[in-house]
Formats: structure tokens, sequence, C-alpha cells
């Protein structure tokens, strides 16, 4: 069993980074077209860039888009061991509030309910998310249930920087060069659109954006973004009959038309689903955005057709020209990606059992900037990062699960050897 001496001073750096990352407002938008597509995110960016360059890392670098790389220097005698890469996004979902998080710190969890706001009597239970109860004893960090966390993902971002500064100041700790890369947009899968990889230089990757302890992923969905539209016809309500053509009425009717069956809150494990993410309608005009998401290819492509032929039947039913669909692809499943290259997951689980982590393989059921980089020549799977109950109140992270990631972060570095 390989040992690191990860002091209570480390973990609270660890814990104090994650804090200052969070307290930083920088949700993303889905509805914007620059990159970043908010300006909040230059505030993550700049606070990041600074501290990396404080830190001693070389080559630290920001590009016009906020895409940070920074290197950790190899301290080996043969410097021709492949680079191998850590990647986390800096950006929080718009699903909820990300502006003024106020993390709570919760000590020696006792398994009971945590009351998150007195005023409001917002409570994070165990009765809901059973999940807490795999905690007993550990350091939590919650919300105080008016924003989210943001675990997803500056859990991974103080984790990578805190291996970087840990492998800086333990040069006893053998690895080749180490790239770190940090990206804005990838709540609104836009994460990996601008990477540079020929800059990043690594050979293979790692995004440190799961959840759980032990979370090992190197599959995900193939995932994409539909937007419908649909064209009503407002006149005065007291003179509307015959003519009025309700937006928002057609638009529940639409909705119906799919699978009820095949959404999030129905289906698990290998399951794709229809996502109604938004709404927004009145009479006039409706826009309905959904996210269309399945593992298998086949299906996947037959969930695209699917959703085009409600399309068709929906304009059959009211009129040509009732409604319109664009769909957008957002990234694929990068499973084949790891044919012949099994060896970058097998490091990766090995490095979790030498932290005494038992490796969890599964499927995401979602996915990360690692699988667009996969499919750019960059094999990337994906770690977990501690955080539980992503994109709204009910976000927490484990401390310790976090002291774990950093602790993978530092044995995979290490164990990377050439081929």
């Amino acid at each position: 069993m390989i040992t690191i001496d990860f002091t209570l001073d480390w973990k609270l750096k660890l814990q104090n980074r994650f804090l200052n990352y969070v307290k930083i407002y920088s949700t993303s938008d889905p509805e914007s077209d620059s990159t970043p597509s908010t300006p909040q995110q230059w505030d993550m960016a700049n606070y990041l860039f600074e501290e990396l360059k404080n830190l001693g890392l070389t080559d630290v670098s920001m590009d016009e888009h906020g895409y940070i790389y920074a290197y950790v220097p190899s301290n080996l005698e043969n410097d021709d061991e492949p680079v191998v890469g850590f990647i986390s996004h800096y950006d929080t979902s718009p699903d909820f509030n990300g502006k003024d998080v106020k993390p709570q710190i919760w000590d020696d969890y006792n398994g009971e309910d945590l009351l998150l706001n007195k005023e409001t009597g917002f409570t994070l239970s165990p009765t809901k998310f059973k999940s807490l109860k795999d905690y007993v004893g550990k350091t939590l960090i919650t919300t105080d249930g008016t924003t989210l966390l943001g675990a997803d993902d500056k859990a991974g971002v103080a984790e990578i920087v805190t291996a970087a500064e840990f492998l800086l100041a333990h040069p006893d700790i053998k690895h080749g060069k180490i790239a770190l890369g940090f990206t804005p947009d990838e709540e609104i899968g836009r994460g990996a659109h601008k990477f540079d990889v020929k800059k990043f230089g690594a050979e293979w990757a790692y995004t440190m954006d799961g959840g759980a302890l032990g979370e090992l992923e190197y599959e995900n969905f193939n995932a994409a973004g539909a937007v419908v539209n649909i064209h009503g016809l407002s006149v005065h309500p007291g003179y509307a009959f015959g003519q009025m053509v309700n937006a928002s009425l057609l638009a529940a009717e639409f909705i119906k038309m799919l699978p009820e069956n095949e959404t999030p809150s129905t289906t698990k494990g290998f399951e794709g689903f229809y996502h109604l993410t938004d709404l927004k309608s009145d009479v006039s005009e409706a826009k309905i955005q959904y996210i269309i998401r399945d593992h298998d290819e086949n299906k996947f492509e037959a969930r695209k057709k699917h959703i085009t032929a409600v399309v068709s039947a929906f304009n059959k039913k009211f009129g040509e020209g009732t409604a319109d669909i664009e769909i957008k692809e957002q990234y694929r499943n990068m499973k084949q990606q790891f044919e012949g290259k099994m060896h970058i997951v097998d490091i990766a689980e090995q490095a979790m059992k030498d932290a005494n982590i038992k490796p969890d393989i599964k499927a995401i059921r979602g996915g990360t900037d690692g699988a667009q980089l996969s499919y750019m020549g960059l094999p990337c799977p994906n770690i977990f990062a501690g955080g539980i109950n992503f994109h709204g109140p009910y976000e927490y992270v484990v401390l310790e699960s976090m002291e774990k990631a950093v602790k993978v972060i530092v044995n995979i570095a290490r164990a990377v050897k050439k081929r």
C-alpha cells in the first residue's frame, strides 16, 4: 500500500481553497454565444490564473476564451515519460442560483437532519437523501439553501491545484511532466470546444468531475440539445373566437406527445431519455428546450429522429409551420476511444486502490469535458471529485472524499511510465 503524508495543514489548504472558489460567482449561460458565456466567469478565471502563477507552476497561460493551462515540471532524470493531464471546469450550472454562495462546514456529521437555513427552515435530510448516511463522522460542506454549492466542479479544481502544490512541495515524489487544464462553460456543453489539445501536450488526461468517492468512468451518454419553437397567433381575447392560436396551450400539447416514461426521473442505468429543461411561452410564441441522451449510438440516433417526427406530426395536426425544431449535438460516448488504451483506466483504478479506495467503475449518466476531448485525440476518463446532489440547493461535498481525490491525482502522477 502506497501512503501519502497528507497532514492537517494540507487538508485545511484544500478546504480553504475550495471555500474561496465557491464564493466566486461563475455561472454559465446557454443563451450566450460568447466564450466564456458570462462575464462573471472571468472573475474565477483571473483568480485561478494568478493563484497558479503564485504557486510556482510553469508555463501558466490563459487564452482569450478563458482556458487556463499550467504545468508541474518533471523531476525525473529521464524526462521522456508520457505527459499526463488533469482537467476541471470552473463554471457552475445555470440550473439554479450560483450567486452569493454561503458555504457551511459541518464537522463530524452525526447522520441527522442538517438545518441549512434557520430563516427558511431549509433542511438537508437523510430521509430524502439516503447517501448522507454514508458520511457519518465526515466533514460536509453544504449550501445555505438559497444557492447551489458549486462543487461541480470547483471541488475538482481545488483538488487538482492542491495536488500540484503538494507535488511541488514534495520533490521526493518522482513523476513526469503533469499538465493542468481549466475550462469555462462545461455546464452548457461547450467546455472542450476551444480547448487547445496540442498546446496542452498530454498523451492522455483525467477530468476530476465525478461524484461520490471511488467513481471512475470511461463511458457516457451521447448527447444533443433540441429547441422546439411553436408559433401562435395573438388577438384580443374578447374577439378571439376562431382566430387566436395560443402557443402556450400548443406547447403543452407538444410536451404530451413525447414518451412520458422516458424522462430522467423514470430511467436509470443505460436507459436514455428526453429531458424538458426549459419552457418560455406566451400566446404568440413558445420555446421548449430539451436535452436528448442515450448511451447506445443507434438508440441516440433514433431519439433524434423521433422528436423530429413528433414535430412533423404536430404540424400535420395543427398546420404546417406551427412548429420547427433545431437539434445540436453536444458530445458522444467516449467508450470506443479507449479501445487498445485501457491502461489509462487501469492506472486510475490502481491509484484508487493505493489510496485505499474501492473503485466504482460505471457509465456516466451525463457527460464531461472528457467526452469531447476523447474525440479530439485526448483520451480522458472521469474521476470522482466528492460532490453529491449537483445543480441545486441540496448540493454538498465530503471533505475527506476531496482529500482522497488529491491522493489519487498524486498516485497517478507517479505511476505513469513510458509504454
